[in-house]
């Protein structure tokens, strides 16, 4: 996915290694809901023309980024953000970072201008710095 290769996706992890990671104090303690090209079907969403992303799930293992995948090892996707939300607190997190760089941003111009100007997308796509790794460094609950 050239997408995760933009970000710096190093690998993949599932959820049912999120306890263990955790537990050896591995997993960072903010996670990633960014925006992906929906790759599943369901969900009562199967027409990918009008419904063509998805929210996908990126964690910090040992300060570098690996994405979610399901147990069959396709990533992981919900199809809207209280989903992910969720998801993400039954795993244990209380915070995350979001972010959707692949659409527009400004669609609703406030004088009604349909041509108003978009903002562009940024030319490169930085994540936010995880807090530095460090082993026993994050209270855990």
């Amino acid at each position: 996915m050239d997408q995760d290769v933009a970000l710096g996706v190093a690998f993949a992890v599932t959820q049912a290694d999120l306890g263990l990671l955790r537990e050896d104090l591995r997993l960072g303690a903010y996670p990633v809901v960014y925006r992906v090209h929906r790759m599943q079907q369901g969900g009562g969403y199967g027409d990918q023309e009008r419904h063509p992303f998805a929210w996908g799930v990126l964690v910090y293992v040992e300060g570098q980024l690996a994405r979610i995948n399901s147990a069959r090892g396709a990533g992981r996707e919900w199809n809207d953000l209280d989903r992910v939300e969720r998801w993400l607190r039954v795993q244990g997190f209380s915070y995350w970072w979001t972010r959707n760089d692949l659409e527009e941003v400004g669609l609703g111009a406030a004088s009604g201008d349909e041509t108003s100007d978009r903002a562009a997308p940024p030319e490169a796509v930085e994540l936010p710095v995880q807090p530095a790794f460090a082993p026993g460094k994050f209270s855990l609950k």
